[in-house]
């Protein structure tokens, strides 16, 4: 459990908050590319930390990220006109570039205005389908990442977003949790679990993730510390002998990242938070060996039924009972009476309201590894009061950082395979 006091510290992130201010030290993902589909596309409003920005693609097909109000009167941008290599707002007509420039004020024509004066705007990076901004002091700008996926080829990634009304924290324990996968998922992981003859793995059931291991529900977890963060395996038994058990391991990196491994492609999450009530998972899977289709992503996610995502919210509420199909779960055809990865994570977080109270819980040993999230979070959190570096915003290079799932002899020890993360990323002195 959390005091109150520091799941506050820990959960808030606007202007002026520790947190927060930490959280701005780092490069976030705002957008995906297709949210701004082309050149003089409409302008969209996002939230960030907080803040709200308007976005906007030039006739150049660069994007803009800019203080949401126009800085003559306050209207909004969001209105604006996007054309002939700017935006102008509707209410005056002044036109700004992507960084910031006056280009026009069709109501003032003495142009040392237009010299003196320049719109908020904040740095971006495109890239790998997502568009990522930095709003933090301009005299402490980080490197920007490089993580694994970008080496890998346009056919065989996909990226996703799901927002979600529950605060980052929550959201980003969930993809902490090792033992959840073989519980709450058991209709994707453990399909075993529907004894009766009649019972039927319903069809949204992920096969290629099928494992006697998922059958452990109480794995061994170890962790260490990287310079990123930290890293954890679950360790399940395969059989009664223990001779051979199955190693799954997750790196967790700061500010709000995390890998997760599919047999044939490998998901990197960013639970990003809009505000402190709201929170943006940003998904990009890479593949090493097939293509990949956003469809497919969403069946498996349980993301394409409209009752519960569109226009990219997850938007299923407690008012509805968030359409839990209890009468499939009373007949065995479903665990939680939910479909899909997503689908089932998203309604658990959102259940604990906006900002889960932490001091009410009772934690055991499988929680490990939220623990340890919240530690290594209150660790950077101090360094950075005292004037240092949250952990990892120096990294430029985070392609090393890779997560796996290997059968290994009981005996033998996983941290061989995960030579990279303390090589490249040691973690800070303890």
């Amino acid at each position: 459990m959390l005091s109150t006091e520091l799941n506050e510290r820990l959960t808030r992130v606007g202007r002026g908050t520790s947190m927060g201010e930490m959280m701005r030290r780092y490069w976030h993902p705002i957008a995906t590319s297709a949210e701004l589909e082309g050149p003089d596309c409409d302008p969209i409003v996002r939230k960030l930390l907080g803040q709200k920005f308007v976005l906007f693609r030039d006739t150049a097909g660069t994007v803009g990220v800019m203080d949401e109000h126009c800085l003559h009167r306050g209207a909004s941008m969001a209105l604006g006109r996007v054309e002939e290599g700017g935006i102008r707002c509707i209410y005056h007509g002044w036109k700004f570039s992507v960084d910031g420039t006056i280009l026009d004020t069709p109501n003032h024509a003495d142009p040392r205005l237009r010299e003196r004066l320049k719109a908020n705007t904040y740095l971006v990076r495109e890239q790998s389908g997502l568009i990522w901004t930095y709003i933090g002091p301009k005299n402490k700008v980080p490197p920007f990442r490089r993580f694994a996926y970008d080496d890998v080829p346009a056919e065989r990634k996909r990226v996703m977003r799901v927002n979600v009304r529950a605060n980052y924290l929550q959201v980003w324990e969930a993809g902490t949790d090792s033992s959840h996968v073989g519980i709450l998922h058991s209709n994707v992981t453990r399909p075993g679990w529907l004894k009766s003859e009649d019972a039927q793995v319903d069809e949204f059931a992920i096969k290629d993730m099928v494992s006697d291991a998922w059958d452990d529900m109480a794995p061994k977890l170890e962790l260490e510390n990287t310079g990123f963060g930290y890293h954890y395996v679950g360790i399940r038994k395969l059989g009664a002998s223990g001779e051979q058990v199955n190693v799954r391991l997750t790196p967790v990196f700061l500010p709000t990242g995390r890998m997760i491994i599919h047999p044939d492609f490998y998901a990197t999450v960013f639970d990003t938070p809009m505000d402190d009530e709201m929170t943006a998972t940003f998904i990009v899977d890479a593949s090493d060996v097939k293509p990949l289709g956003l469809q497919e992503r969403l069946e498996r996610s349980g993301l394409t039924d409209p009752r519960f995502y569109k226009d990219q919210d997850f938007v299923a509420t407690e008012d509805t009972g968030y359409f839990q199909d209890r009468e499939a779960m009373r007949q065995k055809r479903s665990w939680s009476g939910f479909q899909g990865l997503t689908q089932e994570d998203s309604v658990v977080c959102l259940s604990m309201g906006p900002v889960f109270d932490r001091a009410t819980e009772h934690l055991v040993a499988a929680d490990a590894g939220v623990v340890r999230l919240r530690q290594r979070l209150q660790q950077s959190l101090e360094v950075f009061e005292r004037g240092g570096e949250p952990f990892g915003v120096r990294y430029e290079d985070m392609s090393k950082v890779r997560g796996f799932d290997k059968n290994l002899p009981g005996a033998a020890s996983w941290k061989d395979h995960a030579r990279d993360h303390t090589t490249y990323y040691p973690a800070d002195a303890e």
